[in-house]
Protein backbone atom coordinates (compact mmCIF):
# COMPACT_ATOMS: atom_id res chain seq x y z
CA UNK A 1 0.00 0.00 0.00
CA UNK A 2 2.13 2.94 -0.18
CA UNK A 3 4.72 4.66 -1.84
CA UNK A 4 7.55 6.88 -1.75
CA UNK A 5 10.42 8.16 -3.90
CA UNK A 6 13.55 10.08 -4.33
CA UNK A 7 14.58 12.75 -6.79
CA UNK A 8 17.96 13.48 -8.26
CA UNK A 9 19.45 14.89 -11.43
CA UNK A 10 21.47 12.22 -13.13
CA UNK A 11 24.01 12.13 -15.94
CA UNK A 12 23.31 9.01 -17.95
CA UNK A 13 24.57 9.50 -21.51
CA UNK A 14 22.78 12.83 -21.19
CA UNK A 15 21.74 14.62 -18.04
CA UNK A 16 18.78 12.89 -16.40
CA UNK A 17 16.59 13.76 -13.48
CA UNK A 18 15.54 10.67 -11.58
CA UNK A 19 12.92 10.47 -8.90
CA UNK A 20 11.56 7.67 -6.82
CA UNK A 21 7.94 6.33 -4.51
CA UNK A 22 5.65 6.64 -1.77
CA UNK A 23 8.05 9.16 -3.82
CA UNK A 24 9.87 12.55 -3.83
CA UNK A 25 12.84 14.71 -4.34
CA UNK A 26 15.95 13.29 -2.75
CA UNK A 27 18.08 16.33 -3.41
CA UNK A 28 18.44 17.96 -6.80
CA UNK A 29 21.02 19.82 -8.86
CA UNK A 30 19.74 22.73 -10.91
CA UNK A 31 20.21 22.40 -14.66
CA UNK A 32 19.23 24.81 -17.42
CA UNK A 33 15.73 23.82 -18.51
CA UNK A 34 13.29 25.64 -20.77
CA UNK A 35 10.04 25.76 -18.77
CA UNK A 36 7.37 23.34 -19.96
CA UNK A 37 3.83 24.57 -20.53
CA UNK A 38 2.05 22.04 -18.33
CA UNK A 39 -1.63 21.37 -19.04
CA UNK A 40 -4.26 18.65 -18.67
CA UNK A 41 -3.21 15.66 -20.76
CA UNK A 42 -5.72 13.16 -19.37
CA UNK A 43 -9.31 12.82 -20.54
CA UNK A 44 -10.29 12.12 -16.92
CA UNK A 45 -10.82 15.05 -14.55
CA UNK A 46 -8.43 15.67 -11.68
CA UNK A 47 -9.39 13.66 -8.60
CA UNK A 48 -7.56 16.07 -6.28
CA UNK A 49 -8.45 19.52 -4.94
CA UNK A 50 -6.70 22.25 -2.94
CA UNK A 51 -7.93 23.28 0.50
CA UNK A 52 -8.44 26.75 2.05
CA UNK A 53 -5.16 28.61 2.39
CA UNK A 54 -3.70 26.79 -0.63
CA UNK A 55 -6.03 28.08 -3.37
CA UNK A 56 -3.06 29.26 -5.45
CA UNK A 57 -1.97 25.68 -6.15
CA UNK A 58 -2.51 24.72 -9.80
CA UNK A 59 -3.45 21.10 -10.52
CA UNK A 60 -3.16 19.49 -13.97
CA UNK A 61 -3.70 15.87 -15.01
CA UNK A 62 -0.80 13.91 -16.51
CA UNK A 63 -2.25 10.44 -17.15
CA UNK A 64 -5.23 8.30 -16.11
CA UNK A 65 -6.49 4.82 -16.93
CA UNK A 66 -8.94 5.93 -19.66
CA UNK A 67 -6.21 7.62 -21.73
CA UNK A 68 -5.22 6.09 -25.08
CA UNK A 69 -1.59 6.88 -25.97
CA UNK A 70 -0.83 7.64 -29.61
CA UNK A 71 2.12 5.26 -30.03
CA UNK A 72 0.73 2.38 -27.93
CA UNK A 73 -3.08 2.39 -28.21
CA UNK A 74 -3.44 -0.96 -26.41
CA UNK A 75 -1.51 0.17 -23.32
CA UNK A 76 -3.61 0.71 -20.18
CA UNK A 77 -2.18 2.76 -17.32
CA UNK A 78 -3.19 0.37 -14.57
CA UNK A 79 -4.41 0.43 -10.99
CA UNK A 80 -2.73 1.95 -7.96
CA UNK A 81 0.29 3.88 -9.29
CA UNK A 82 2.54 3.93 -6.25
CA UNK A 83 6.32 4.35 -6.07
CA UNK A 84 7.50 6.32 -9.09
CA UNK A 85 10.12 8.42 -10.86
CA UNK A 86 10.68 10.55 -13.95
CA UNK A 87 13.96 10.82 -15.82
CA UNK A 88 15.27 12.51 -18.93
CA UNK A 89 15.17 10.15 -21.89
CA UNK A 90 18.84 9.50 -22.80
CA UNK A 91 17.79 8.60 -26.37
CA UNK A 92 15.60 11.58 -27.17
CA UNK A 93 14.32 14.98 -26.15
CA UNK A 94 11.53 13.74 -23.91
CA UNK A 95 11.18 12.01 -20.55
CA UNK A 96 10.54 8.57 -19.07
CA UNK A 97 8.15 7.95 -16.18
CA UNK A 98 8.42 4.77 -14.09
CA UNK A 99 5.51 3.66 -11.85
CA UNK A 100 4.87 0.74 -9.56
CA UNK A 101 1.29 -0.51 -9.81
CA UNK A 102 0.81 -2.00 -6.38
CA UNK A 103 -2.21 -4.21 -6.87
CA UNK A 104 -0.96 -5.36 -10.28
CA UNK A 105 2.44 -6.38 -8.82
CA UNK A 106 3.96 -4.63 -11.82
CA UNK A 107 6.03 -1.67 -13.07
CA UNK A 108 5.10 0.51 -16.05
CA UNK A 109 7.24 2.78 -18.20
CA UNK A 110 5.55 5.74 -19.90
CA UNK A 111 7.37 7.90 -22.44
CA UNK A 112 6.59 11.63 -22.33
CA UNK A 113 7.40 14.04 -25.16
CA UNK A 114 9.33 17.28 -24.64
CA UNK A 115 6.14 18.97 -23.43
CA UNK A 116 5.48 16.22 -20.84
CA UNK A 117 2.65 14.70 -22.89
CA UNK A 118 2.39 10.89 -22.51
CA UNK A 119 2.84 9.27 -25.94
CA UNK A 120 3.79 5.63 -25.35
CA UNK A 121 3.57 3.09 -22.54
CA UNK A 122 4.67 -0.44 -21.68
CA UNK A 123 5.18 -2.70 -18.67
CA UNK A 124 8.78 -3.56 -17.80
CA UNK A 125 7.76 -5.85 -14.91
CA UNK A 126 4.52 -7.84 -14.94
CA UNK A 127 2.83 -9.64 -12.06
CA UNK A 128 4.87 -12.80 -12.67
CA UNK A 129 8.13 -10.91 -12.34
CA UNK A 130 6.93 -8.68 -9.51
CA UNK A 131 5.66 -11.71 -7.54
CA UNK A 132 4.27 -9.57 -4.69
CA UNK A 133 2.60 -6.18 -4.40
CA UNK A 134 5.12 -3.44 -5.24
CA UNK A 135 4.61 -0.36 -3.13
CA UNK A 136 6.91 2.58 -2.54
CA UNK A 137 10.13 2.89 -4.46
CA UNK A 138 13.32 4.93 -4.65
CA UNK A 139 15.54 5.62 -7.66
CA UNK A 140 19.17 5.28 -6.61
CA UNK A 141 21.44 7.36 -8.85
CA UNK A 142 25.16 8.00 -9.40
CA UNK A 143 24.89 11.70 -8.57
CA UNK A 144 22.68 11.44 -5.52
CA UNK A 145 23.62 8.09 -4.03
CA UNK A 146 26.96 7.08 -5.58
CA UNK A 147 25.56 4.14 -7.53
CA UNK A 148 27.21 3.21 -10.84
CA UNK A 149 23.93 3.63 -12.74
CA UNK A 150 20.29 4.38 -11.96
CA UNK A 151 18.57 1.57 -10.05
CA UNK A 152 14.87 1.55 -9.19
CA UNK A 153 14.59 -0.03 -5.73
CA UNK A 154 11.04 -1.26 -5.33
CA UNK A 155 9.74 -2.95 -2.22
CA UNK A 156 7.67 -6.13 -2.18
CA UNK A 157 4.85 -6.18 0.36
CA UNK A 158 2.82 -9.38 0.60
CA UNK A 159 3.94 -10.89 3.88
CA UNK A 160 7.27 -11.30 5.63
CA UNK A 161 8.83 -13.42 2.85
CA UNK A 162 8.61 -10.55 0.33
CA UNK A 163 11.81 -9.04 -1.05
CA UNK A 164 13.19 -5.80 -2.51
CA UNK A 165 13.82 -5.62 -6.26
CA UNK A 166 16.58 -3.75 -8.11
CA UNK A 167 15.24 -2.78 -11.55
CA UNK A 168 17.09 -1.02 -14.37
CA UNK A 169 14.62 1.71 -15.43
CA UNK A 170 16.19 2.10 -18.88
CA UNK A 171 16.75 -1.55 -19.83
CA UNK A 172 14.81 -3.51 -22.41
CA UNK A 173 11.65 -4.87 -20.83
CA UNK A 174 12.23 -8.24 -19.14
CA UNK A 175 8.80 -8.50 -17.59
CA UNK A 176 8.95 -11.95 -15.99
CA UNK A 177 12.46 -11.79 -14.52
CA UNK A 178 12.32 -12.94 -10.89
CA UNK A 179 16.09 -12.72 -10.29
CA UNK A 180 16.23 -9.02 -9.46
CA UNK A 181 15.60 -9.48 -5.75
CA UNK A 182 18.24 -8.42 -3.22
CA UNK A 183 18.91 -11.13 -0.62
CA UNK A 184 21.34 -8.90 1.31
CA UNK A 185 18.47 -6.52 2.13
CA UNK A 186 16.52 -9.34 3.75
CA UNK A 187 12.90 -10.43 3.61
CA UNK A 188 10.22 -8.05 4.86
CA UNK A 189 6.68 -6.99 4.15
CA UNK A 190 8.38 -3.82 3.00
CA UNK A 191 7.01 -0.47 1.91
CA UNK A 192 10.19 1.24 0.79
CA UNK A 193 13.97 0.95 0.64
CA UNK A 194 15.54 4.42 0.71
CA UNK A 195 19.27 5.00 0.19
CA UNK A 196 20.63 8.09 1.91
CA UNK A 197 22.56 10.56 -0.27
CA UNK A 198 26.23 9.71 -0.76
CA UNK A 199 27.32 12.89 1.05
CA UNK A 200 25.68 11.66 4.26
CA UNK A 201 28.33 8.98 4.87
CA UNK A 202 31.27 9.21 2.47
CA UNK A 203 32.16 5.92 0.83
CA UNK A 204 29.21 4.01 2.29
CA UNK A 205 25.84 2.78 1.09
CA UNK A 206 23.17 3.32 3.75
CA UNK A 207 19.63 2.14 2.94
CA UNK A 208 16.66 2.43 5.29
CA UNK A 209 13.87 -0.16 4.99
CA UNK A 210 10.38 0.12 6.46
CA UNK A 211 8.18 -2.87 7.27
CA UNK A 212 4.40 -2.54 6.99
CA UNK A 213 3.25 -4.92 9.73
CA UNK A 214 1.55 -4.43 13.08
CA UNK A 215 4.90 -5.27 14.64
CA UNK A 216 6.85 -3.34 12.02
CA UNK A 217 10.46 -2.24 12.21
CA UNK A 218 12.85 0.26 10.72
CA UNK A 219 15.81 -1.64 9.28
CA UNK A 220 19.11 -0.42 7.83
CA UNK A 221 21.47 -1.94 5.26
CA UNK A 222 25.06 -0.66 5.40
CA UNK A 223 27.91 -1.38 3.01
CA UNK A 224 31.36 0.19 3.10
CA UNK A 225 31.23 0.50 -0.71
CA UNK A 226 29.07 3.06 -2.44
CA UNK A 227 26.44 1.47 -4.66
CA UNK A 228 26.96 -2.04 -3.27
CA UNK A 229 23.71 -3.99 -2.84
CA UNK A 230 25.18 -7.43 -2.22
CA UNK A 231 27.90 -7.39 0.44
CA UNK A 232 26.71 -5.15 3.26
CA UNK A 233 25.21 -5.94 6.64
CA UNK A 234 21.60 -5.62 7.77
CA UNK A 235 20.53 -4.02 11.05
CA UNK A 236 17.30 -3.22 12.88
CA UNK A 237 16.52 -0.19 15.08
CA UNK A 238 16.09 -0.51 18.85
CA UNK A 239 15.93 1.93 21.72
CA UNK A 240 19.16 2.01 23.71
CA UNK A 241 17.20 1.10 26.86
CA UNK A 242 15.80 -2.03 25.12
CA UNK A 243 12.17 -0.88 25.42
CA UNK A 244 10.37 -2.16 22.28
CA UNK A 245 6.97 -0.52 22.98
CA UNK A 246 6.04 2.29 20.62
CA UNK A 247 3.62 4.19 22.87
CA UNK A 248 6.22 4.43 25.62
CA UNK A 249 7.60 7.29 23.51
CA UNK A 250 5.87 10.68 23.70
CA UNK A 251 5.98 13.82 21.58
CA UNK A 252 8.32 16.48 22.93
CA UNK A 253 11.03 14.07 24.03
CA UNK A 254 14.10 12.63 22.31
CA UNK A 255 15.14 9.00 22.59
CA UNK A 256 18.50 7.32 22.01
CA UNK A 257 18.34 4.60 19.38
CA UNK A 258 20.84 2.24 17.78
CA UNK A 259 20.83 -0.33 15.01
CA UNK A 260 21.79 -3.91 15.92
CA UNK A 261 23.02 -6.45 13.39
CA UNK A 262 20.85 -9.30 12.15
CA UNK A 263 22.56 -12.65 11.59
CA UNK A 264 22.67 -14.93 8.53
CA UNK A 265 20.51 -12.57 6.52
CA UNK A 266 20.87 -14.15 3.07
CA UNK A 267 20.03 -17.63 4.30
CA UNK A 268 17.23 -16.63 6.68
CA UNK A 269 13.53 -16.68 5.98
CA UNK A 270 11.44 -13.64 6.74
CA UNK A 271 9.95 -15.45 9.72
CA UNK A 272 13.44 -16.15 11.08
CA UNK A 273 14.44 -12.51 10.65
CA UNK A 274 11.27 -11.46 12.47
CA UNK A 275 12.17 -13.68 15.40
CA UNK A 276 15.58 -12.04 15.51
CA UNK A 277 13.96 -8.61 15.76
CA UNK A 278 12.08 -9.83 18.82
CA UNK A 279 15.14 -11.43 20.37
CA UNK A 280 17.22 -8.29 19.78
CA UNK A 281 14.58 -5.99 21.35
CA UNK A 282 13.83 -4.06 18.17
CA UNK A 283 11.42 -1.15 18.45
CA UNK A 284 8.02 -2.49 17.31
CA UNK A 285 6.10 0.12 15.34
CA UNK A 286 2.58 0.10 13.89
CA UNK A 287 3.27 -0.28 10.17
CA UNK A 288 6.33 1.61 8.90
CA UNK A 289 5.01 2.63 5.51
CA UNK A 290 7.32 5.27 4.12
CA UNK A 291 10.68 6.95 4.65
CA UNK A 292 12.28 10.09 3.26
CA UNK A 293 15.14 12.39 4.20
CA UNK A 294 15.54 16.14 4.37
CA UNK A 295 17.04 17.84 1.34
CA UNK A 296 19.60 20.62 1.02
CA UNK A 297 22.92 19.46 2.55
CA UNK A 298 24.92 16.47 3.74
CA UNK A 299 23.76 17.09 7.30
CA UNK A 300 20.15 17.31 6.16
CA UNK A 301 20.48 13.90 4.50
CA UNK A 302 21.03 12.39 7.94
CA UNK A 303 17.69 13.81 9.14
CA UNK A 304 15.14 11.14 8.29
CA UNK A 305 11.35 11.10 8.60
CA UNK A 306 9.21 7.97 8.55
CA UNK A 307 5.59 7.04 9.21
CA UNK A 308 3.92 4.57 11.51
CA UNK A 309 0.52 4.30 9.84
CA UNK A 310 -1.25 2.91 12.89
CA UNK A 311 -3.42 -0.07 13.84
CA UNK A 312 -6.70 -0.48 15.71
CA UNK A 313 -8.89 -3.19 17.16
CA UNK A 314 -11.54 -4.62 14.85
CA UNK A 315 -14.13 -2.11 16.02
CA UNK A 316 -12.13 0.73 14.35
CA UNK A 317 -12.44 2.67 17.60
CA UNK A 318 -10.07 1.06 20.09
CA UNK A 319 -6.25 1.23 20.02
CA UNK A 320 -4.03 -1.84 20.12
CA UNK A 321 -2.01 -1.87 23.34
CA UNK A 322 1.41 -0.38 22.83
CA UNK A 323 0.78 0.87 19.28
CA UNK A 324 -0.21 4.16 17.69
CA UNK A 325 -3.73 4.02 16.30
CA UNK A 326 -4.22 7.28 14.39
CA UNK A 327 -0.62 7.24 13.15
CA UNK A 328 2.62 9.08 13.72
CA UNK A 329 5.44 10.69 11.78
CA UNK A 330 8.84 10.15 13.39
CA UNK A 331 12.00 12.21 13.04
CA UNK A 332 15.29 10.30 13.22
CA UNK A 333 18.59 12.22 13.32
CA UNK A 334 21.50 9.89 12.66
CA UNK A 335 24.94 10.40 14.17
CA UNK A 336 27.30 12.46 12.02
CA UNK A 337 29.94 9.72 11.73
CA UNK A 338 28.10 6.52 12.68
CA UNK A 339 24.80 5.68 10.94
CA UNK A 340 24.09 2.99 13.55
CA UNK A 341 23.32 5.55 16.27
CA UNK A 342 20.79 8.34 16.43
CA UNK A 343 18.10 10.32 18.20
CA UNK A 344 14.41 9.57 17.65
CA UNK A 345 11.40 11.76 18.35
CA UNK A 346 7.71 11.94 17.47
CA UNK A 347 7.29 14.83 15.02
CA UNK A 348 3.53 14.53 14.42
CA UNK A 349 0.99 12.44 16.34
CA UNK A 350 -2.52 11.87 15.04
CA UNK A 351 -3.69 11.18 18.58
CA UNK A 352 -3.20 14.87 19.47
CA UNK A 353 -6.53 15.59 17.76
CA UNK A 354 -8.05 12.21 16.85
CA UNK A 355 -9.89 12.14 13.55
CA UNK A 356 -9.23 15.81 12.82
CA UNK A 357 -5.45 15.64 12.41
CA UNK A 358 -3.45 13.10 10.40
CA UNK A 359 -5.23 9.77 9.95
CA UNK A 360 -3.17 6.73 8.95
CA UNK A 361 -0.20 8.58 7.40
CA UNK A 362 1.33 6.58 4.60
CA UNK A 363 3.62 8.21 2.05
CA UNK A 364 5.98 11.07 2.79
CA UNK A 365 7.65 13.72 0.66
CA UNK A 366 10.34 15.67 2.53
CA UNK A 367 11.83 18.90 1.16
CA UNK A 368 14.31 21.30 2.76
CA UNK A 369 11.75 22.93 5.04
CA UNK A 370 8.59 20.81 4.96
CA UNK A 371 7.30 17.29 5.41
CA UNK A 372 4.31 16.46 3.21
CA UNK A 373 2.25 13.73 4.84
CA UNK A 374 -0.12 11.68 2.68
CA UNK A 375 -2.97 9.88 4.40
CA UNK A 376 -4.20 6.38 3.71
CA UNK A 377 -7.39 6.45 5.74
CA UNK A 378 -8.87 3.30 4.24
CA UNK A 379 -8.63 1.68 7.66
CA UNK A 380 -12.00 3.48 7.99
CA UNK A 381 -11.76 4.56 11.61
CA UNK A 382 -15.23 5.54 12.77
CA UNK A 383 -14.24 8.90 14.24
CA UNK A 384 -12.37 10.16 11.17
CA UNK A 385 -13.99 13.35 9.86
CA UNK A 386 -12.33 13.89 6.46
CA UNK A 387 -11.34 12.38 3.12
CA UNK A 388 -7.75 11.47 2.27
CA UNK A 389 -5.61 14.57 2.82
CA UNK A 390 -2.04 15.71 2.21
CA UNK A 391 -0.78 17.73 5.18
CA UNK A 392 2.03 20.29 5.20
CA UNK A 393 4.23 20.06 8.30
CA UNK A 394 6.67 22.98 8.71
CA UNK A 395 9.89 21.82 10.35
CA UNK A 396 10.76 25.17 11.92
CA UNK A 397 7.39 26.11 13.42
CA UNK A 398 6.08 22.54 13.78
CA UNK A 399 2.77 23.76 12.35
CA UNK A 400 0.50 21.27 10.56
CA UNK A 401 -1.89 22.39 7.82
CA UNK A 402 -4.21 20.43 5.49
CA UNK A 403 -3.15 21.29 1.92
CA UNK A 404 -4.73 18.94 -0.64
CA UNK A 405 -7.63 16.49 -0.48
CA UNK A 406 -9.26 13.82 -2.63
CA UNK A 407 -12.09 15.37 -4.65
CA UNK A 408 -15.02 12.93 -4.60
CA UNK A 409 -17.58 15.45 -5.94
CA UNK A 410 -20.32 13.60 -4.08
CA UNK A 411 -23.06 16.00 -5.19
CA UNK A 412 -22.31 15.35 -8.88
CA UNK A 413 -24.49 12.39 -9.92
CA UNK A 414 -22.66 11.78 -13.20
CA UNK A 415 -19.27 11.81 -11.48
CA UNK A 416 -20.55 9.53 -8.72
CA UNK A 417 -21.83 6.98 -11.20
CA UNK A 418 -18.32 6.54 -12.61
CA UNK A 419 -15.92 7.18 -9.75
CA UNK A 420 -17.95 6.45 -6.56
CA UNK A 421 -20.63 3.99 -7.71
CA UNK A 422 -20.65 1.71 -4.68
CA UNK A 423 -19.24 3.87 -1.91
CA UNK A 424 -20.18 7.51 -2.39
CA UNK A 425 -20.60 8.26 1.32
CA UNK A 426 -17.54 6.47 2.74
CA UNK A 427 -14.79 8.88 3.83
CA UNK A 428 -11.16 8.14 2.93
CA UNK A 429 -11.95 5.45 0.39
CA UNK A 430 -9.16 6.76 -1.89
CA UNK A 431 -5.44 6.89 -1.10
CA UNK A 432 -2.18 8.36 -2.36
CA UNK A 433 0.88 6.92 -4.03
CA UNK A 434 4.17 8.70 -4.63
CA UNK A 435 4.67 12.45 -4.30
CA UNK A 436 7.88 13.86 -5.73
CA UNK A 437 9.53 17.08 -6.87
CA UNK A 438 9.95 17.70 -10.63
CA UNK A 439 10.85 21.39 -10.45
CA UNK A 440 14.30 21.02 -12.00
CA UNK A 441 12.99 18.64 -14.65
CA UNK A 442 10.17 20.91 -15.82
CA UNK A 443 11.94 24.21 -15.29
CA UNK A 444 8.96 25.33 -13.17
CA UNK A 445 9.61 26.10 -9.51
CA UNK A 446 7.73 24.25 -6.75
CA UNK A 447 6.25 21.62 -9.07
CA UNK A 448 5.39 18.13 -7.81
CA UNK A 449 3.89 14.91 -9.16
CA UNK A 450 1.30 13.05 -7.05
CA UNK A 451 -0.06 9.54 -7.69
CA UNK A 452 -3.65 8.69 -6.79
CA UNK A 453 -5.49 5.43 -6.00
CA UNK A 454 -9.24 6.07 -6.47
CA UNK A 455 -10.27 2.62 -5.20
CA UNK A 456 -13.97 2.97 -6.03
CA UNK A 457 -13.30 3.74 -9.72
CA UNK A 458 -13.41 0.32 -11.39
CA UNK A 459 -13.91 -1.20 -14.83
CA UNK A 460 -13.11 -4.57 -16.38
CA UNK A 461 -11.14 -2.78 -19.10
CA UNK A 462 -8.45 -1.89 -16.52
CA UNK A 463 -8.09 -5.46 -15.24
CA UNK A 464 -4.76 -7.29 -15.72
CA UNK A 465 -3.36 -4.26 -17.55
CA UNK A 466 0.22 -5.54 -17.31
CA UNK A 467 -0.57 -8.86 -19.04
CA UNK A 468 0.83 -11.07 -16.29
CA UNK A 469 -0.84 -14.24 -15.04
CA UNK A 470 -0.18 -14.28 -11.28
CA UNK A 471 -2.67 -12.38 -9.17
CA UNK A 472 -3.10 -11.89 -5.43
CA UNK A 473 -6.23 -9.73 -5.59
CA UNK A 474 -8.73 -8.21 -7.96
CA UNK A 475 -7.09 -5.35 -9.87
CA UNK A 476 -9.77 -3.66 -11.96
CA UNK A 477 -9.26 -0.18 -10.47
CA UNK A 478 -8.38 2.94 -12.39
CA UNK A 479 -5.43 5.14 -11.46
CA UNK A 480 -4.28 8.72 -12.00
CA UNK A 481 -1.17 10.91 -11.90
CA UNK A 482 -1.48 14.68 -11.42
CA UNK A 483 0.98 17.57 -11.33
CA UNK A 484 0.65 20.32 -8.73
CA UNK A 485 2.40 23.69 -9.12
CA UNK A 486 3.07 26.05 -6.23
CA UNK A 487 3.97 23.65 -3.39
CA UNK A 488 6.53 25.29 -1.11
CA UNK A 489 9.85 23.57 -0.56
Amino acid sequence: MRKSLALAVVAFVSTALVISACKKDKGETEIPVVPIALKDYSINPSLLKSLPGFEALAITTLISSDDVLAESPNFVFGAQPDGAGILKNPNGDGFIMINNHEILQSVSRVYLDKNFKPVRGEYIVDSDGGMTRLCSATMATPEEHGFSKPVFLTAGESGVESMIHAIDPLATADKKNTQRTLSALGRWSAENAVPLPKASYSGKTVILIGEDEGDGQLAMYVSNTQGDLQNGKLYVMKRSNNDPIETNMNKGQSYDVEFVELDNVKSSTGAQLQQQTVDKKALMLARVEDIDYRKGSAANGREVYFTATGVSQGDKLTPVSGKTMWGRVYKLVLDETNPLKGKLEVAVDGNDNPGKSIVNPDNLCVTENYVYIQEDGDSFYKNNDHDGTIWQFAMSSKSLKPMLQMNHRRTDATFNAKYNPSNNAQLSSWEYGAMYDVSALTGIADTFVINLHPHTWTSDKYKNADGGSTRLVNNSEGGQVVIVKGISK
